[in-house]
């Protein structure tokens, strides 16, 4: 169990700090962690609807967390810039 969380951890980590980089601007280590995991179930809800297979390894599972990631970011933008900040 400890070496899932470890798994996810790392795999959040790089999914959200390549997500970071590409969409310019991240949450620091803490939050590019956790955009990286729900990014992860993002992409990976989004890959079974569209028909792909769930076991491509972790490069797979990076580049899925990735996109997944990067729709997080781009949805979390969007929600903000419709409130106003005091």
């Amino acid at each position: 169990m400890l070496t899932a969380i470890l798994f996810w951890i790392i795999v959040g980590l790089v999914a959200g700090l390549l997500a970071s980089l590409v969409m310019r601007g991240g949450y620091g280590i803490v939050g590019d962690i956790i955009v990286g995991i729900v990014g992860a179930i993002i992409g990976g809800f989004l890959m079974s609807l569209l028909g792909f297979s769930s076991s491509g390894g972790l490069l797979y599972t990076i580049l899925v967390a990735f996109i997944g990631a990067c729709i997080l970011i781009a949805i979390l933008r969007a929600v903000s810039r419709g409130t106003t900040r005091v």
